[in-house]
């Protein structure tokens, strides 16, 4: 972990809730209605389960490399995977397979990313190529059942998340550095310009930051939690992109973070082991705390509508 380009105060120190050893912890959501906290291990396929404090922790494994299970109203999941979207019951395990998802891509293989389900109850969900090549990931949104394309030509897209007044959609390309806002209309699309979609355009710089953004999610106050891979922290920024605070962790890779808990008060955050040449026993665990005390949460995120 390095100290380079902390500029903020340490709101406190994650503490490891489950060692869950994942090559590639990423995901997170949390399940007010079941209690439970849930991600994934992109790189086994491995969808994990637990309780809030981190009891009962279980693990399915799956078909595919899988980055997201986005909760419908159903009350199933909806499952981001390699060349598949999937239905899965969490009574029964059972899986079904929903819709294809760069099934034909010809020129690069690639997996799906990151996801978020936006205010409308639609899924923005990215890819990227198996082995990061440049250019080679898109980001799309499924609505009600059918999936556009909404931007190529991305390497590693990540942070995908939402204002809470459905104005504006965030994302970044982790090799860049740079935080992107998009501003949508009434329906939840990226505002039109001509005879496509308008550019995004840059809201916050993290270059300078130690490390690069990955997951991201907002708070209920409107500000982004964004994870620095390499950097071992979690940085706040309020709405116009300046980091006011961090909270750290032993881990060096964190990947995603996540308000859940009773209270949606406690702040979860994935983890990675992926390419280190000695990973510790902290690396790959889902870690907590708690920042409630501290008048800080999250908003619960919205399900899923399929249909």
């Amino acid at each position: 972990m390095s100290d380079a380009g902390v500029t903020s105060p340490c709101l406190g120190h994650a503490r490891v809730s489950i060692a869950a050893a994942c090559e590639l912890g990423e995901g997170p959501g949390w399940d007010a209605a079941r209690g439970e906290v849930r991600w994934v291990n992109i790189l086994k396929g491995e969808l994990h389960r637990a309780n809030a404090d981190g009891s009962r922790h279980r693990v399915t494994t799956l078909t595919r490399k899988t980055s997201y299970a986005a909760l419908t109203t159903a009350g199933d999941y909806l499952l981001v995977a390699e060349n598949q979207l999937s239905r899965f019951d969490p009574h029964s395990d059972e899986l079904s397979d929903f819709l294809p998802f760069e099934a034909d891509n010809l020129l690069t293989q690639t997996r799906s990313n990151d996801a978020r389900v936006d205010t409308h109850g639609s899924l923005w969900l990215s890819t990227m190529g198996l082995a990061a090549e440049k250019g080679a990931g898109s980001l799309y949104r499924l609505h009600r059942g059918k999936l556009t394309r909404l931007l190529s030509g991305l390497s590693i897209p990540n942070a995908l998340c939402f204002s809470q007044d459905g104005q504006y959609a965030y994302f970044t390309d982790t090799p860049t550095g740079r935080i992107m806002r998009w501003p949508l209309d009434v329906e939840g699309w990226p505002k039109r310009a001509g005879s496509g979609y308008a550019a995004p355009h840059m809201w916050a710089d993290l270059r300078d930051a130690g490390g690069n953004p990955d997951g991201a999610v907002i708070d209920s106050e409107g500000c982004m939690w964004v994870a620095l891979w390499g950097a071992g922290r979690v940085i706040r920024l309020d709405q116009n992109g300046r980091e006011t605070g961090h909270v750290a962790l032993p881990a060096s890779q964190p990947s995603c973070p996540l308000f859940g808990g009773q209270t949606l008060g406690t702040l979860y955050i994935t983890t990675a082991r992926e390419g280190l040449d000695t990973p510790g026993e902290a690396d790959g665990s889902l870690y907590a705390i708690d920042l409630s005390t501290q008048g800080i949460g999250g908003v619960e995120e919205p399900r899923l509508v399929l249909d």
